[in-house]
């Protein structure tokens, strides 16, 4: 005899900001038409783990079929941590192996690599290495690019244009409780990028990036503007190849054109690529409905999956 099984159940926790709740109700709604409960809200911040199962707002999440969480601003070491045992548990988008090896820049250059995707040359030295920076600098052609393995949004990245400049922030670094030092060759481009939407490895929408005049980075948080741009098949080719070797089922795909080895690179990936915002699809920046059609795909196929095994198990 089969007991009764609910519908499929899926969590949520959104960004709200920039038109992320309207995407929100657009995934519920979505969601619904095909049979499928939701729970939003589930900030992980508001969570306690006791007795072998993680409780939010009054969810036990162990217990829903698949758990989106979509929410790069407010990620704190307690809700990944949160978040990694979760992904031990049920479903989670991203998986959590993936999300953390995206979010690790060298880790995600040195796989890249490996695999024949190009990126910018890079270095990993220990902290006490001082000549391997100085060697880095000197092989990249006297230019590189400081960054943290962790960060996002261009916070803490910084451009070393001399051994001058390394001599100067070396004591500031020293200082700190870095173990190590990440640098990038810097790359000579025309201050735009490509920003490309993959889910579940299929291409679903790009726009451009262009940095403010008189700077380099061309994030949104650092001064940079949007742009509508159409990607050749090379370019998308690349990013699904990228989002495909990092295992990530949502991600945000970053390219540039390096024109001196007249290649394109990729210059980071994003496990938390935002929609468009109104603003922004008053550009004409218009992929949203495409990625919300991949997205709820997506989270059917994983949920009803898993929903599926759960009502095997009590058959």
């Amino acid at each position: 005899m089969t007991r009764s099984v609910a519908a499929p159940h899926v969590g949520i926790w959104m960004y709200e900001n920039g038109g992320g709740r309207e995407i929100e109700q657009r995934l519920v709604h979505a969601l619904a038409e095909r049979g499928i409960q939701t729970s939003t809200g589930l900030n992980l911040r508001d969570a306690r783990a006791k007795d072998g199962q993680i409780t939010c707002n009054g969810v036990v999440m162990e217990q829903l079929d698949t758990f989106l969480s979509y929410n790069a601003g407010q990620q704190t070491q307690f809700q990944v941590y949160l978040y990694q045992a979760l992904s031990q548990a049920i479903p989670t988008l991203n998986n959590y192996d993936a999300f953390a090896l995206a979010e690790d820049k060298f880790r995600t250059s040195h796989l890249l690599n490996s695999q024949g995707i190009c990126t910018a040359d890079y270095r990993l030295c220990h902290k006490n290495d001082m000549d391997g920076l100085k060697h880095a600098l000197r092989d990249f052609g006297g230019k590189l690019i400081y960054k943290p393995t962790d960060g996002w949004g261009g916070v803490g990245i910084v451009k070393i244009d001399s051994e001058q400049a390394l001599d100067m922030l070396l004591p500031f670094l020293s200082r700190t409780d870095l173990r190590y030092f990440y640098v990038e060759r810097f790359i000579d481009y025309d201050n735009t990028d490509f920003r490309i939407d993959v889910v579940d490895g299929k291409f679903v929408g790009c726009y451009g990036r262009k940095a403010p005049k008189d700077d380099w980075k061309t994030n949104i948080t650092s001064g940079g503007s949007v742009f509508v741009r159409e990607p050749d098949d090379e370019v998308v080719d690349l990013a699904i190849r990228a989002a495909n070797t990092l295992g990530l089922e949502i991600a945000g795909v970053d390219l540039i054109y390096d024109r001196e080895r007249e290649e394109y690179v990729v210059l980071e990936v994003n496990t938390i690529p935002a929609f468009a915002t109104p603003e922004q699809e008053a550009l004409g920046i218009n992929f949203n409905q495409a990625k919300i059609d991949a997205m709820v795909d997506l989270i059917e196929r994983t949920a009803t999956q898993k929903h599926a095994l759960h009502t095997h198990k009590v058959a």
